[in-house]
């Protein structure tokens, strides 16, 4: 090389030579220099490698490569050179910092040369600045990291494909599909879509769309995946590319699904509710106006069922429902349909029948299943159900008009002795109507509160002095006047409507008497009246004691009289509200006494003060001489017990006279005084205080 630019600098051809390849050596961007072998010094620079390690191109020959680009990086490269001196061809890359501080990345070729009997003289360095090629690939990485770190944290699947062939995907991938990566890659993207969807998929990848979109895929196991597909298409240079985003649905399907079947079944029986009743109802019929055939629908309803939901408790009722569905359910044929309406009330739909009889034999077959025995919460219960039948088309030829026309028979049906079957016919409805407009009017009475309380007094039979009163609910029918409990208590029970007027009850009878003893009078009791059901479905010590505290009464100026039956079933809830209310300092009488049958043995179990002893009892005293012993053994009973016994419906003297002579302690009744309203209850008081004033 030294020889080559010696002959540089002479005249003639071959400088001319030589000075062309310096010229040329010069102008390359990389940086070139040449070392001989024997003691690695320089023969050869272009201006480039010269400059660069601050030499010219004259100054720099004849120094060693530790010489010319200095101490600190000979000991960075010395390693590479040791290599290249024994004949091999080294390529590396280091970083460069230049005076002013700048990073730059060098890419270094040392390059062995041999002569013709291949014996080494030298090595060339051939070094290229790549720094930007460096930065661009630092780049690339942080976003290939980032990517990567990106796929792996999502649970959704990412795949890159190129006309449909797989070229990469992440982990979520493997996860979703049971596949490993290396088992899709290099193949069609839509060999995992189940056969059925390919058609959509293939269509949404040729028009290049991005919206999302729901198919379904196939598992490695086989099983299919319901998923959301979302494409994008990446342009490149050569040829694009699509990324595939592929999230799993399977429990927003599973919502879905549940949603949809919660909105048309029942889900406590899972048997269809009434929309899905009416819907599958009026396709049934639309096909048999095409057949000409007849359908039947049956209206379903449990007799006393809430005599089973009082007694043993909602969780036992609602086990017995779902029995009582599916013993509906085994006793139609596939093609009919068994719904749950609401509450205790069923409804079945058969369709494409011959004949009424056959709807008969249906419902004589559920009949009889229903009578078997269920067994709830470990007990034995019965139950039989009261059914009405509509035919189409004869009866109506609706939904909605054949679901009332067995409504209004399964009414019948009750009013029949109930565990039977009855035929819809012409006139049933009146008394229907008859039943929802007493139910209107008896809605509008509890809103706009058409109640009054009417209060009778209750004297002790030794002295005459008030004890208390009774306080009796009366209802102001729009139509017929003042009307007693016994016309509309049951009814009320029956439609769900007594808890209003119950709690209305509650409260007037406290604030009334709080109201006349603030005047100085009725330093006694009131006693109201609770059904079974009341007791069962509210928190009567709760409700209470918050009307005794919004009243302001004291607690021992408050009865409760509730009826055997409340008493009749041994529960701890019994128990445990009694000792509330005990616990309250409100008084407990049982009423209409003597009428149950039920054991006795709740007398000592519970915390009970008082016995009524029922009017059926007193009102042929003295002649009866079964009811005076009756009434003997009551009263007898409840001195034992050290229980206060009062008589009601006492209305003659000579029924006065008897019960004082048995014994008992208080009486109320016409003898003393009808029901008074409250201002003639007002009146009464005022009497009754100047008359014991003047004694």
């Amino acid at each position: 090389m030294q020889e080559l630019t010696t002959k540089a600098r002479r005249p003639g051809p071959r400088g001319s030579s030589d000075a062309l390849l310096r010229l040329i050596a010069d102008s390359v961007p990389a940086l070139m220099a040449y070392f001989d072998l024997s003691g690695l010094r320089c023969q050869f620079a272009n201006q480039g490698y010269a400059a660069y390690n601050g030499h010219t191109t004259e100054s720099i020959l004849g120094l060693t490569v530790q010489e010319a680009i200095g101490d600190k990086a000979w000991r960075a490269i010395q390693p590479y050179v040791e290599r290249s001196v024994h004949g091999e061809h080294v390529k590396y890359a280091r970083e460069q910092t230049l005076p002013n501080g700048e990073v730059r990345m060098i890419e270094v070729n040392l390059i062995p040369h041999f002569n013709a009997r291949q014996e080494q003289l030298g090595s060339f360095v051939l070094i290229t600045d790549i720094t930007d090629r460096w930065r661009a690939e630092a780049t690339v990485r942080q976003s290939e990291e980032r990517m990567r770190k990106f796929t792996e944290a999502t649970d959704e699947a990412i795949v890159f494909h190129r006309d449909g062939v797989i070229t990469d995907g992440n982990e979520a991938l493997t996860r979703l599909t049971g596949y490993s990566l290396a088992e899709v890659l290099g193949r069609s993207i839509f060999n995992f879509i189940s056969p059925e969807w390919r058609a959509v998929a293939y269509e949404y990848t040729r028009g290049g769309r991005e919206h999302p979109y729901e198919v379904t895929i196939r598992h490695k196991d086989g099983h299919t995946i319901p998923v959301e597909v979302v494409g994008k298409t990446m342009p490149q240079l050569h040829a694009d590319y699509r990324i595939v985003v592929v999230r799993d649905i399977t429990a927003r399907k599973e919502a879905q699904e549940r949603e949809t079947f919660l909105a048309l079944h029942d889900t406590l029986t899972q048997l269809p509710n009434r929309r899905s009743l009416m819907e599958q109802l009026g396709k049934a019929l639309s096909m048999a106006r095409r057949r000409k055939s007849q359908v039947a629908v049956l209206f379903i309803n449990l007799d006393h069922f809430k005599t089973v939901n009082d007694s043993l408790g909602h969780h036992a009722g609602d086990q017995l429902l779902r029995d009582v569905a599916e013993r509906l359910r085994q006793g139609v044929r596939e093609t009919d349909l068994v719904a749950r309406l609401s509450g205790d009330e069923f409804a079945a739909v058969l369709t494409d029948i011959a004949s009424p009889a056959d709807a008969a034999m249906v419902a004589d077959k559920l009949l009889e299943a229903m009578r078997g025995v269920f067994t709830v919460d470990q007990l034995p219960v019965t139950m039989s159900p009261s059914i009405g039948i509509s035919m189409f088309p004869c009866d109506d030829a609706t939904a909605e008009g054949l679901l009332r026309c067995a409504d209004t028979a399964m009414y019948h049906a009750k009013d029949s002795g109930r565990g039977n079957r009855q035929f819809y016919q012409p006139g049933m409805d009146a008394s229907a109507k008859d039943v929802l407009q007493q139910e209107r009017l008896l809605r509008e009475a509890i809103a706009e509160g058409a109640f009054v309380l009417h209060y009778q007094p209750q004297i002790r039979l030794a002295d005459g002095s008030l004890q208390g009163f009774e306080a009796l609910v009366r209802w102001r029918h729009p139509e017929r006047g003042l009307v007693g409990p016994n016309e509309f208590i049951t009814f009320s029970e029956s439609r769900g409507l007594i808890t209003p007027i119950g709690r209305w009850v509650m409260h007037e009878a406290c604030r009334q008497l709080k109201a006349w003893q603030d005047e100085g009078l009725a330093m006694v009791p009131v006693a109201v009246n609770l059904s079974a059901l009341e007791f069962r479905q509210r928190d009567v010590a709760g409700e209470l004691a918050a009307v005794l505290h919004a009243t302001g009464l004291q607690p021992q100026f408050l009865e409760v009289e509730l009826t055997e039956s409340v008493l009749m079933h041994q529960t701890g809830q019994v128990l445990e509200t009694l000792q509330a209310i005990k616990t309250l300092g409100v008084g407990v009488a049982i009423d209409d006494f003597g009428t149950g049958y039920s054991s006795l043995a709740y007398l000592k179990r519970y915390p009970i003060d008082k016995l009524k002893i029922d009017r059926s009892f007193v009102t042929d005293t003295p002649q009866s001489t079964d009811d005076v012993a009756i009434v003997t053994a009551i009263i007898q009973m409840g001195r034992s017990l050290q229980l206060q016994t009062i008589a009601e419906g006492v209305e003659t003297p000579a029924q006065m006279d008897l019960l004082r002579q048995l014994g008992c302690d208080l009486i109320q009744g016409h003898a003393i005084s009808p029901p008074m309203d409250a201002e003639a209850a007002h009146a009464w008081l005022q009497s009754h205080a100047a008359a014991t004033r003047g004694q």
